[in-house]
């Protein structure tokens, strides 16, 4: 399982286009893609920042770990079904699709592969804050699969790409700073 998530991860990042036409030919219903790569890539992800925490801290504090585990957990869950119903809608009001969002399931999970890799690897590593501007490459990703994955026009690509990115970017980003706003047990 594991396996198949690098493979798509890393065919995303190095080869955007290529792996967009290979997964829009893919058939997975949605509970398997849930199960088998969102869930996983996010629980990983939570896992990362519970040993970046309690390896790179000076002081061993378990509460901390946890605590800065269970924050990237809900942003980056939260962020991915937020970014899916808020494109589902945009995509029938703003381009006057059908909505699907089914579709947006699949889409936002594979366009969001840099912006997992990146939090995967930030979390473990956290002095490396300035590769938070690799998020930008967030946005390849969606201008690839435009056209190969969701079948947008040439003409509406910039437009789509700009929505889905902005969306796609700033909802973990929202919940992360509302956690922080909301609830000082998990400021860090």
């Amino acid at each position: 399982m594991f396996n198949d998530i690098f493979k798509r991860l890393a065919g995303l990042i190095l080869k955007p286009a290529e792996t967009w036409n290979k997964l829009s030919q893919d058939e997975e219903d949605k509970e398997s893609f849930l199960s088998r790569y969102i869930y996983p890539l996010i629980g990983l992800i939570a896992l990362a920042a519970f040993v970046g925490v309690l390896f790179s801290r000076k002081e061993f504090s378990f509460e901390i770990a946890l605590k800065s585990s269970i924050k990237v957990l809900i942003s980056n869950m939260g962020g991915y079904f937020l970014a899916v119903y808020m494109m589902s809608e945009l995509w029938q009001g703003l381009f006057h699709r059908q909505k699907d969002i089914r579709l947006w399931y699949y889409f936002v999970g594979y366009a969001s592969a840099p912006m997992f890799a990146l939090n995967i690897v930030l979390a473990l590593l956290s002095e490396f804050f300035f590769l938070r501007a690799a998020v930008l490459y967030t946005v390849y990703t969606i201008w690839e699969g435009a056209t190969a994955y969701m079948h947008v026009r040439e003409d509406e690509q910039l437009k789509f790409s700009a929505c889905a990115s902005a969306v796609i970017i700033a909802t973990p980003l929202a919940i992360d700073y509302l956690l922080f706003m909301m609830m000082p047990g998990l400021r860090l």
